[in-house]
């Protein structure tokens, strides 16, 4: 269930005293960043502010997340199990998640394959406007759209030719150059990896 304001009482509120864990999940890659709990104060707060708000249990009170580090999580959307009694935040981070400095509250989480292209898009948009002489993805978008759409198609071709003369390794590593290219053209024209996944979705339905 979609959680709003108008359904947000329907929760399971009682079997825990007043309180419902809160699972935060990244909105661009999946991985899971951190928990708390929330009563129903904590989530009014959240939804009228469109930033994560839980309470805190050692210092009972309401405590946004970033308040004083402005590491804060931006909910794009707020979901409730079958049971309504936890919730799943899908949020995006501004800043590591973590007090410690790390990305997510399970440091030791690895990433799965699947949302790895997610992640490098990350990473794409975070050097996007780094110095060139520091980095081959700022570089290459200093250079315009059209130096960007050449390396696709550059990489296009290679991988055609990795795949016609039937050398995998090559193939694997021409694929991969592809990918990152094309991570990179999409930087350029201000298009999220999302939207094309979006469109693939509605291929398949």
């Amino acid at each position: 269930m979609l959680v709003t304001l108008d359904n947000a009482s329907e929760l399971a509120w009682e079997k825990m005293q007043g309180m419902i864990p809160a699972i935060i999940q990244h909105a661009d890659t999946g991985a899971v960043l951190m928990q708390g709990f929330m009563n129903k104060d904590a989530l009014d707060k959240t939804l009228e502010i469109s930033k994560a708000t839980f309470f805190s249990r050692s210092k009972q009170r309401l405590w946004t997340k970033g308040e004083t580090s402005n590491n804060t999580l931006d909910v794009q959307t707020i979901y409730t199990d079958c049971d309504k009694d936890s919730l799943l935040l899908v949020c995006r981070p501004n800043g590591p998640t973590c007090h410690l400095g790390y990305d997510s509250c399970f440091p030791e989480q690895e990433f799965n394959q699947k949302h790895f292209l997610s992640l490098l898009e990350q990473v794409v948009k975070q050097r996007q406007f780094g110095k060139p002489e520091d980095s081959y993805t700022a570089k290459l978008l200093s250079q315009g759209t059209k130096r960007s759409a050449q390396k696709v198609g550059e990489e296009g071709v290679e991988v055609a030719l990795a795949a016609a003369t039937g050398d995998r390794d090559e193939l694997l590593q021409e694929c991969a150059d592809l990918f990152y290219h094309t991570l990179v053209l999409l930087r350029d024209q201000d298009v999220d990896l999302s939207e094309v996944m979006a469109v693939l979705e509605n291929r398949h339905r």
